[in-house]
């Protein structure tokens, strides 16, 4: 059991708790992250699995991916990104489009509801987000926005590129 639980005699010492203490409670904490974002997620009009939110996301930072390199980036295999394609493609989210130079290679690309569909998770998740936010004492969040960038920071030093967490 993670530390924010609440159960047990595993209460925080303070804030010079050593990493793997400080990691359990961020474990708890990123948990109620991914709830509440998959539930702002879920409240969307048009309600999408995360692998299917996670492949338009690529998509629309990488517009014309082929389906290999989609599949990569998921790291699911070639089948599985294929039928999950059908399926956003079905749902008017995305088309494949003959790529204008390589006759043989399909390109894939959001359409416009696909786009419009990401805006609105984006915007539910982000209003489920700063609800919770406001909640918090003004001085809560700034410690929490630090500690953040802080985090990221020792992220991108340590091992990021290299895909190695324990560099």
């Amino acid at each position: 059991m993670t530390r924010l639980s609440g159960s047990g005699d595993d209460q925080p010492s303070g804030p010079g708790d050593d990493p793997l203490s400080v990691a359990l409670e961020v474990a708890d904490a990123v948990d109620g992250l991914a709830n509440l974002w998959t539930v702002a997620a879920q409240g969307a009009s048009l309600r999408l699995s995360p692998h299917q939110l996670r492949a338009l996301r690529i998509l629309e930072s990488e517009p014309g991916l082929n389906l290999t390199t989609l599949a990569e980036s998921m790291e699911i295999g070639p089948p599985t990104a294929s039928r999950l394609c059908d399926r956003l493609e079905a749902a008017g989210l995305l088309e494949r489009l003959l790529h204008p130079h390589r006759r043989r290679e399909v390109q894939l690309v959001l359409t416009a509801r696909g786009r419009q569909v990401l805006g609105e998770v984006a915007e539910r998740r982000s209003r489920a987000l700063a609800a919770v936010l406001a909640a918090m004492e003004p001085g809560a969040r700034a410690a929490l926005s630090g500690g953040l960038r802080a985090f990221l920071s020792a992220q991108d030093g340590n091992g990021r590129e290299t895909g190695d967490p324990g560099r």
